[in-house]
């Protein structure tokens, strides 16, 4: 495998690649979040442009996995970092993340921060595994705290969800 950034021919195979691995939240019991439709072209091209869009690519530069940024509160916030199953348990994630890691140390941001399901195998117990903490709820950033806003108004809290950072 190796990472480089998304190019627009990619976008289609994310959008699979987010179908494909967001069927693991069916057998976990939260079949709403398996249903939630992937990110649109529009979308996703919008992290293109913003030079915010990783792949990691199998040996004929297939998109395995792919991972999208926002710029929040002055801190790389991983919007979604997905791998297809098929992939699983390589690390790919981890090298998706250290991939943006090394981004924003070159670009002087502070720290990675994320949402993400506190109970779930491969969300919360995952990135704590890779140097992300739970962030108090008290002592969210603005820009986080929208984002759990946002997510709980699209029904996301009938999980527990916390928001974590790493430090750069």
């Amino acid at each position: 495998m190796h990472t480089r950034a998304a190019r627009p021919d990619d976008l289609h195979v994310l959008q699979g690649i987010e179908r494909t691995a967001g069927q693991l939240f069916r057998d976990a019991g939260m079949v709403d979040v398996a249903e939630d439709p992937p990110p649109s072209l529009n979308t996703l091209t919008g992290y293109l442009l913003a030079d915010r869009a990783w792949v990691a690519c199998d040996s004929t530069d297939l998109p395995a996995a792919y991972l999208i940024a926002d710029l929040i509160d002055g801190n790389l916030h991983i919007e979604q970092v997905s791998v297809h199953p098929r992939y699983a348990r390589q690390r790919i994630g981890q090298r998706l993340i250290e991939t943006l890691a090394q981004q924003g140390l070159a670009a002087g941001v502070p720290a990675l921060t994320l949402t993400t399901f506190a109970d779930v195998a491969w969300n919360a117990p995952y990135y704590r595994r890779y140097g992300f903490t739970v962030i108090d709820d008290n002592a969210l950033s603005p820009g986080l705290r929208s984002i759990r806003e946002r997510e709980a108004a699209q029904g996301l809290d009938r999980w527990p969800r916390v928001c974590m950072r790493r430090d750069l």
